[in-house]
This record gives structure tokens, sequence and C-alpha cells, in this order.
């Protein structure tokens, strides 16, 4: 193999495989398969486009601000773009470079802010217009969109056309299946005297060697028949088996309802039994509550009379030892 022919392959920046250099991203050097396992973000202050190269990290700012930012603390807006990207003096990176190349700047044709730099050639220019850096981004954005749009339109088309032609096959293949139906106007017409002598030798030798099949008496009715009578008897010992199964069945439900009959009714019946026991129990405990009540009442109406009488006994020895009897002569 020839030195021209051979390419120059290029190793990925994220899983340092070999690829061609068309096949890398411009910006970080990425192929394919990590350019999908990361997504494409902006930064948030030099509007950028970058790629992720950390699964789950959540920052928007690319790496040459995160150190600027280290640097110089948080930017300013730049005068000329109004991006938040000046992080020394009042414009940022890349308006300070074109303007070093390409003089001051000119007003952009699409945001009508003066923020374009006139690099002095029509390559440059999107569209025949003179855009700023942002406005050329956001038009290379949606010429991108466009195109995938139109791509995914014209591959539904071709999807869209190749069911319609697999339709079409199909209707044509079953048009073609269907029994080829001979044109009876167009069949030569056959002698009355020969339909009326009968049928052709030929005719009559193919109908001697076959069987009617109306037959009853032919040996394939005969072997139907005796298949189908086999087939009743099997079918009538299975359905006395499944009587048999049936009524053995409906032995077993009735004893169990008489079963359960009785068990109801013996509970219900102790139950009875133990209610009137209960009631019986409660009017003799009732009983002699009151009884005990009475008994109680009377022993308080006792004790209260003897203690009147106590007292009217000691008052009247009180009286009588008193000062107030009349002296003896």
């Amino acid at each position: 193999m020839s030195a021209n022919n051979v390419q120059a392959l290029f190793a990925c920046s994220r899983c340092f495989s070999r690829h061609p250099f068309e096949e890398l991203s411009p910006g970080q050097q990425l192929c394919k398969e990590c350019r999908g396992a990361f997504p494409v973000v902006k930064c948030t202050y030099c509007r950028s486009e970058f790629q992720q190269t950390i699964k789950g990290n959540t920052s928007t700012i690319c790496k040459k601000c995160e150190q600027n930012v280290k640097a110089y603390g948080k930017p300013s807006a730049c005068e000329y773009c109004n991006t938040i990207a000046a992080f020394i003096g009042s414009k940022c990176q890349r308006c300070t470079n074109s303007e070093k190349r390409y003089g001051p700047p000119v007003t952009c044709e699409q945001c009508k802010q003066k923020c374009a730099f006139d690099r002095q050639d029509e390559d440059k220019k999107v569209d025949g217009k003179l855009l700023c850096w942002l406005c050329t981004l956001s038009y290379k954005r949606a010429l991108a969109k466009t195109k995938q749009s139109d791509a995914e339109r014209r591959a539904h088309l071709k999807l869209a056309q190749q069911r319609a032609a697999k339709h079409k096959e199909q209707k044509l293949k079953s048009h073609n299946k269907r029994p080829h139906r001979v044109d009876v106007t167009k069949l030569p017409p056959q002698s009355e005297s020969a339909e009326t002598n009968g049928p052709t030798p030929v005719k009559a030798a193919r109908m001697a060697g076959v069987h009617d099949p109306h037959d009853p008496n032919s040996s394939d009715h005969v072997v139907a028949v005796t298949q189908l009578k086999e087939k009743i008897a099997h079918l009538q010992k299975q359905i006395s088996i499944k009587d048999g199964q049936l009524l053995a069945k409906d032995r077993q439900i009735t004893e169990l309802k008489a079963k359960n009959f009785t068990s109801e009714t013996e509970l219900r019946n102790k139950m009875k039994a133990s209610e009137k026991e209960y009631e019986a129990k409660i009017s003799t405990m009732q009983h002699k509550i009151s009884s005990l009540l009475k008994e109680v009442a009377s022993l308080s109406k006792s004790s209260k009379r003897g203690d009147r009488v106590t007292a009217t006994k000691t008052e009247a020895g009180t009286n009588s030892g008193s000062g107030t009897d009349s002296p003896v002569p």
C-alpha cells in the first residue's frame, strides 16, 4: 500500500480511540460515541457550545471561562456583543481579538447591534449578510435543523412509497391467485345428438372404474360408520362416568347440608339453654339484692330506734341527778 493511500488517524480526547480527523468534533476532538454519551451545552459566559465530559455534571461553564473566573473573578458584560464574558476590561476576548485583526465593529444585519466585524471576504459572510458571531451560530443551528427535518421528511416519504408498492404487489399477487374460469361463451358448441346418445366410451370407462360416493355399501362408508359408532360408545361411557361422579358429589353435598343443619340446630339449642340459665341467674340475683336491701333498711331503722332510746335514757339520768330537786326536811 502506498503512503498516499494511508489515512492519518487522530485520537479522541476522551476515550483515546483513533478516528479520521473529519469524524472528530471541531472543538474538543471527540468521537461520535463520546459526543452521543455527553450532551452539548452552551457556556453561560461566552455563549460558545461545548460538550460535557463528566456524566451528571450540571455545570454550564466551559473550561476557559472556569480558568478565567478563578483568575479574574466573575466577568462583566461586553460593550460590543453584550455577552457576560469581559474578564479583563470592558470587552470580551473574542471582540478584542477581532478588533485587533479586522478593526472596529460594524452593525450586524440581523440583531442590529454594533458587534459584527467585517473580514473583507465575501466567503465569510452568511448568505451574503454580515452577521455577528452569535447570529452566525444561530443561523447555522437553524440551517442544520432544517436539513435534518428535510432528511427525516424524505425518509418518511420513501417509507410511504415502499409501503404503497408492497401493498400493490400484494394486491396483484392475490389477484393472480384467483382461479381462472373458462369463458363459456368462447367454448365450441357441442352437438345435441352426442349428449342424447349417452356418454362417450372414454367417459363410460372412467365412470365404470370410479366408485359411487353415495353408495352406502361401499367400504369407505362402512369404515366411517364403524369409527363413528366407536366414538359414540366411548362418549356414552364418558357420560355415564360423569353422571356417576355427579351423583356422588350430590350425595356428599346432601350429607354436608344435613351435618350443617344438625350442627346449627344443636348450637341454637345450646344458645337458648344458656340464655335461659342466664336469665334465671339474673332473676335470682335480683331477688337476693332486693331482700338484702330490705334487711339493710330494717336494720338501719332498728339501729335508729335503739339510738333514740339510749339518748332518752341518758337524758333522763342527767335530769334526775340535777340540783332542781327539793331538799329533804
